[in-house]
């Protein structure tokens, strides 16, 4: 069964996926990486040069994909469960975690990653906390039909990461 982590921009997808993986000994995808593979560019170049609704379309057939696989843990894109049946798609032969940061955390986290993350263009520095609370408002419908939430605000990556694979292990 596979392991799909989901959460917003920062959460820890990708760095909290890898780590699971290595200790799992299962194979990781990431699936933005997967897609700019695949489109032979940047997630970040795709939506500023073709639109967020083409890398959402290349976002979906990727996913239909990578679930394909057995075992992998797997760092879905922030907005993935968002378009489509994309949720339904990963709840059903995976246990889908969602990685639940406060606004605070993820306003921090995301002021250091900005540059590289197209959704923010054009968001001034006083209105980002804004966007970012209620981009995930809008978004945590779909991030808590999850099998399992884990509030990471306080723990240690080392109870994450055991919490996670409780989860995944125990599903």
């Amino acid at each position: 069964m596979n392991l799909v982590l989901i959460g917003y921009m920062t959460s820890g997808k990708t760095t909290l996926g890898r780590r699971i993986a290595s200790r799992e000994g299962s194979t990781f995808v990431d699936l933005d990486e997967h897609i700019a593979n695949q489109e032979g560019d940047s997630v970040s170049n795709l939506i500023r040069n073709k639109g967020e609704l083409y890398f959402r379309k290349a976002e979906r057939k990727a996913l239909l994909e990578v679930l394909k696989g057995k075992d992998q843990v797997i760092a879905a894109g922030g907005g993935t469960p968002c378009y489509y049946d994309n949720m339904d798609e990963m709840l059903k032969d995976s246990v889908v975690v969602y990685l639940q940061w406060s606004i605070s955390t993820l306003l921090e986290r995301v002021r250091v990653e900005r540059e590289s993350r197209p959704l923010f263009d054009g968001v001034s520095d006083d209105d980002l906390p804004e966007y970012i609370a209620k981009h995930v408002f809008d978004r945590r419908p779909f991030y808590e039909k999850a099998d399992h939430i884990v509030f990471c605000n306080g723990m240690s990556e080392l109870d994450i990461i055991n919490d996670i694979v409780n989860a995944w292990k125990n599903q």
